[in-house]
């Protein structure tokens, strides 16, 4: 009879999960308040004392350290040495622990005193789940109720087919351990973190805050970091846990390997949680092209489309309508939108799925589509439509993550909005309520383009982009060179400041109405005094935007 060891501090769900093992031909062992749980639900339990010979001691500090359950556990079965050694000890084998630990992280929360976080600091628990989980090719470790169900569910196959189940379910036994392992470096970090928290020193006992997140440590799946700590502060261990979404044909290149991760619990605002519902798989760029598209969709509230190409928008238009919003993006650049994307966040209509459908387009994202508009769309196969909610609110992954050669940046995502208010009149000639409200559009398009990066705008949409440029003239020679005549009247946005008066030259020369950037250059005054002879508005964020 194979055996299964269970002791959880978290009993929600564990005796449905002992009936079934019990179903399964398993022997339930367990201890103290586990085993009078397991009791009440009418199932036979042996104590663990009665298999050890020994009683629980030092009020349960020792119950499950001894040799007749660790033999069991860590037990090469493949081994006859080790059987044999079993076998003449009279130790029989375990092969399932379900065990989760005493929640020093709740305890830390309630601020107990030391000697109540000293009794929650697990001894045998961990101990437990790491021999198990180093002899993982014979035994199953659980550590997180959430896993029941998956257990559950490949031990009934063993049941039915044997040996070749077994086999199967190895990769399951070996991502479990691998979660084991995750989960019992963070609670010993925690607990480390404490103890350093609680430190004397020369001018008396130092109470500085513990950094680790015991909330989130306090639930298995979640040990990501993905915010900063109540005091602003970067963790001092960053540990990462995300799920695949898919692997991809390639990387940004054919010679590329590349897989789509996510994380466990993500905001409806992600592009993971788009549902696909027409068109061939979406490749690596289609993903970072997607993401760029919807983080700048997200600045707006008003009906609104993004037209993207190659991480950088390539038109944008706000209206009354989603189908005028179309005309503007699509009137910014009708060449670039050639095999980009399109985001909107209202339900594309039938009348602007027939626009688009003449269109070569990689990807439309939208909340829904209209069932005119999607059987429209649905004609070209390699088409990818996908849906997305495009709800208000904050992405839970706060920090932006960027590899570099065995290394990681981090930084706080840019998700800072100017307000009128905070707008610095430069010079002497101040801009329009309207004239202001463009401006500030303006510099929302312009968070999002690649640096160094300038930004025509005009009615609601962009007539001129210039981006990724090494040297800012450059950028705003590009823009207006794109805009044509439509500069004429435009307002214009820089991510950064002008480092010299070359650029307001080329704008007075365009005609352009307004200007917004960051300003703070040392030569500011340098272009004050263009703008102010060309009568032109010019305002200062105190914002920069740039984006590498």
């Amino acid at each position: 009879m194979k055996s299964a060891l269970i002791s959880v501090y978290k009993k929600e769900g564990v005796s449905r999960f002992a009936s079934e093992l019990h179903k399964l031909g398993y022997r339930l062992l367990s201890t103290g308040g586990t085993a009078k749980v397991l009791r009440e639900a009418g199932l036979e339990v042996t104590d663990v004392s009665s298999l050890t010979a020994f009683p629980e001691m030092l009020e349960g500090r020792v119950k499950t350290l001894h040799p007749a359950i660790h033999g069991g556990i860590l037990a090469r079965r493949e081994r006859p040495d080790d059987m044999a050694c079993l076998q003449k000890l009279g130790i029989a084998t375990i092969d399932l622990v379900c065990v989760n630990l005493y929640p020093f992280a709740e305890a830390l929360q309630k601020g107990l005193p030391e000697a109540g976080m000293i009794e929650n600091i697990d001894i045998g628990g961990p101990t437990l789940l790491r021999a198990a989980a180093k002899n993982y090719q014979d035994v199953t470790v659980v550590i997180d109720p959430a896993d029941y169900p998956a257990v559950l569910e490949a031990l009934r196959e063993e049941k039915t087919r044997g040996e070749a189940a077994r086999a199967a379910a190895l990769p399951l036994r070996r991502r479990l351990a691998c979660k084991v392992f995750e989960l019992t470096q963070a609670y010993d970090r925690l607990i480390a973190d404490w103890f350093r928290s609680t430190e004397s020193t020369a001018d008396g006992p130092e109470k500085e805050e513990v950094k680790t997140s015991a909330e989130k440590l306090s639930n298995a799946s979640a040990l990501n970091k993905t915010e900063l700590d109540e005091e602003g502060e970067f963790p001092p261990l960053l540990q990462l846990k995300f799920e695949k979404v898919s692997g991809l044909r390639y990387g940004e290149n054919p010679h590329q390997k590349a897989a789509f991760y996510r994380l466990p619990e993500c905001s409806d605002l992600s592009l993971a949680e788009a549902r696909q519902i027409h068109g061939k798989e979406l490749s690596y760029n289609n993903i970072q092209d997607a993401n760029a598209a919807i983080e700048l969709l997200h600045e707006f509230s008003r009906p609104c489309v993004v037209a993207l190409k190659h991480m950088n928008p390539c038109g944008l238009g706000l209206a009354d309508h989603l189908d005028e919003a179309w005309d503007k993006a699509y009137a910014s650049d009708p060449v670039s939108i050639f095999g980009g994307i399109v985001a909107a966040n209202r339900e594309i209509s039938s009348s602007m799925a027939k626009k688009m459908h003449g269109i070569f387009l990689e990807i439309i994202i939208a909340p829904s589509f209209a069932p005119e508009a999607l059987a429209i769309l649905q004609q070209k196969k390699n088409l990818r439509l996908l849906t997305l909610p495009m709800s208000d609110g904050r992405p839970h992954q706060t920090l932006k993550m960027v590899s570099v050669l065995d290394g990681l940046l981090l930084q706080e995502r840019d998700l800072r909005q100017v307000s009128e208010a905070e707008l610095r009149v430069m010079g002497h000639i101040d801009a329009d309520g309207a004239t202001r409200r463009e401006l500030l559009e303006a510099f929302l398009v312009v968070k999002h383009c690649k640096s160094n990066a300038i930004v025509l705008y005009k009615n609601g949409a962009t007539v001129g982009l210039g981006v990724g440029q090494s040297n800012r003239v450059g950028a705003c020679k590009i823009a207006l060179e794109q805009a044509g005549e439509k500069a004429r009247g435009a307002v214009l946005a820089s991510d950064a400041f002008f480092p010299m008066s070359d650029s307001l030259e080329l704008a007075v020369q365009a005609g352009i109405r307004a200007v917004i950037q960051p300003g703070g250059s040392i030569r500011d005054e340098d272009s004050v005094k263009v703008a102010d002879a060309a009568g032109m508005p010019m305002l200062a964020t105190g914002i920069r935007h740039f984006w590498h």
